[in-house]
This record gives structure tokens, sequence and C-alpha cells, in this order.
């Protein structure tokens, strides 16, 4: 939206040519959010209190959380409405990737949405049914996966690369709709799952995002994907401003979501977000990569179904408690200790996969 504005202002010779560089309008856009967020949490977090928000705590989880029964959820609304303002603000409009960013932002939130009121509504931990949630899910995410497969204009669009072996390229056919489909909806659980903790969800998505935007801003640009020799994706680079928009937004959040938290994400945020950043790595061509910078999502989500496939086979557990994070505080580590660690894991994973842009 403003970029066309400064557009017309540099034709007209009224303004220097920033706008039109895409770092300069994702520092933009990351301050926008991070602002916005700033500035309509405290009523975000008002509102929520007044319309009886508050999170119902699982009866059979930590003691320590019994505290936290009432406090408002559904702040990722928060989050999504600073990424979608930000992006319109910022990101240039006629660009596919943004609008399919926006719209699985925007209909994953929606699922999310549905199942947050019903946790409040009718006090029911457990929300919306999982068979519902996940046909929704599926509705939505192989859509996105379709128009993507659809509207892919290079072979590099629809092939399968993975990281340190740059000659190994496998064209995927229609079988990238099936690749698409499992990142958009497995990392939309996988984040949904790790959002246990005041802050645990929020933070790595942050620093993913933030590193899948280097990623979207490499692949878009024909001489650092050349050099670097990571897919040629144009027009990805305008998934930097998306990109640096839930990272402002994610730590504007954090500012009233750390321990102890003042309002939590809800399914609004977490499922909206992980489908984000599936999406994001499918179009850069880096799903591997978001599986190794995502590690901490990964785990959370394969504690679960060690612990589900363990109980029914045997009937024995292996964690005390799934996901992982609740084993540790099971364990007599606080709630604060869990975060971090799994904050600094996040970081080394980031990393790792940030690595793989010159190992190749």
């Amino acid at each position: 939206m403003l970029l066309e504005l400064a557009r017309w202002l540099y034709a007209m010779g009224w303004m220097p040519p920033l706008f039109g560089y895409i770092t300069f309008r994702g520092i933009l856009g990351a301050l926008t959010a991070l602002l916005l967020s700033l500035w309509l949490g405290p009523y975000a977090i008002a509102r929520l209190k007044r319309l009886k928000g508050g999170q119902p705590i699982r009866t059979d989880g930590p003691q320590s959380h019994f505290s936290k029964a009432g406090t408002p959820t559904m702040g990722g609304s928060l989050i999504l409405v600073t990424i979608t303002l930000s992006t319109l603000l910022w990101a240039d409009l006629r660009n596919r990737y943004v609008w399919v960013l926006l719209a699985v932002l925007v209909a994953f939130g929606l699922i999310g949405w549905l199942d947050d009121w019903i946790k409040i509504v009718r006090r029911d931990p457990n929300g919306l049914k999982s068979r519902y949630k996940y046909a929704l899910q599926s509705l939505f995410g192989l859509a996105a996966a379709v128009f993507l497969f659809m509207s892919a204009d290079t072979p590099a669009a629809t092939t399968l690369y993975l990281p340190l072996l740059k000659d190994v390229a496998w064209p995927l056919g229609a079988g990238f709709i099936v690749v698409a489909y499992f990142w958009i909806v497995g990392f939309s659980n996988a984040v949904n799952l790790t959002d246990g903790l005041d802050g645990l969800a929020i933070m790595p998505t942050v620093l993913v995002a933030s590193a899948l935007g280097v990623f979207a801003y490499a692949s878009g640009n024909a001489v650092f994907s050349e050099y670097l020799q990571i897919p040629a994706v144009p027009g990805a680079g305008e998934i930097t401003i998306f990109c640096a928009a839930i990272a402002g937004a994610g730590l504007g959040f954090l500012w009233f979501n750390t321990y102890p938290a003042m309002v939590f994400m809800g399914d609004i945020g977490a499922l909206a977000l992980g489908a984000a950043l599936g999406t994001i790595a499918v179009i850069v061509r880096q799903e591997a990569i978001l599986v190794v910078m995502g590690g901490v999502f990964v785990i959370e989500t394969l504690s679960v179904m060690i612990q589900v496939a363990s109980f029914k086979l045997t009937g024995r557990r292996v964690f005390r408690m799934a996901p992982i994070h609740h084993h540790f505080e099971l364990k007599g580590w606080p709630e604060p200790r869990v975060i971090v660690r799994f904050w600094i894991i996040s970081v080394m994973l980031v990393l790792v996969g940030l690595a793989t842009l010159k190992v190749r």
C-alpha cells in the first residue's frame, strides 16, 4: 500500500528510492508490527478480560499451571492483526506469495479462533474436536498447496532440495502438493503443541521466521541465489517483509506473554503461525531446513507421537507427560528454566540452518 505511494513520490522526484529496497521495507515492517503490538496489546488484553476469555486449564497437567486459570487467551488475534496490517502497508501487493501467506494466516487463524471459542464458551480444555479441526486444516492446507503448484512458473518451484547436497534435486511433479500439504498442516499442529508455556512457542517462531526471511531474500535475488547455490524463486524476496512482520509482531506479543503471562496466544495464533512458517518454507524450497531450524517444534510433536504410540502398544508412558516441556516441569524444572533452555536450543538450531547457506 505505502510502497505504491512511495513509487509515485519517487517518480515525481519527491522521495529517494529507499522504499524500493526489500531490506529497508523489511525493517519498517518489523518495527510497524512491533509498535502496533505494544500499542494495541493493553486494549486487546482488557477486551479479552471483559469477554471472560480465560484459558481453561487441564486438570491432568502440572499443578503449577492451576494458578493460570482465567488468564485471557486468544491473544494470537493481536499477532495476526499486526502481521496483516504491517504486511499490507509495506509489502508489494502485486506479489502472489504475499497474498498466499496472508490467506493461510487468516484461514488457519479462523480454525484456531473456533477452537478457542469452544474452549471459552463451553469451558472445554479440549476445544474443537480433533477430526473437525484436522478436516479444516486439510481443506485450507490442500488449497494452498494446489494453488502454489498450479501457479509455479519455474521448475525450481516444485523441486525438492536437500541442504549440504547441492547436486541433489528431485522434481516432485504433482507430489509437490503432498509435500506442501504435510508441511503446512504439520507445522501448524507442531507450533500448537509447543504453545504450552509462557513464551515458549513465540520466541522460536520469531527466530525461525527471521531466518526464513534471510532464505526468502536470497532466493528472490538471482545473484545471491546463484552464489549461495540455493533455489532461485522469482518474487520470493517479497516474503521477507512478511517474515519481518512475524518477527516484530512476535516480539511485541512476547512483551505481554513472557512469564508470568498476561495473555496466552491460544490456537488462533499457534495454528496460524505454524501454517505460515510451513508455507514460507515450501515457497522458498527449504522444507528440510525448516525441520532443522524448527527442531523444537519437531521434538515437541515427536514426544506426543511417541507417548501415544507407547501407551497404546505397551500401556506404558515414555515421558511423565507430553508434550515434552511438561515432562521437564514434572521433573522439577521451574517453568522459566524450561522456556529459556528451549529458546537456547532454538537459537542453536536456527544458526545451524543458516550455516547451510555457505556449506553446500
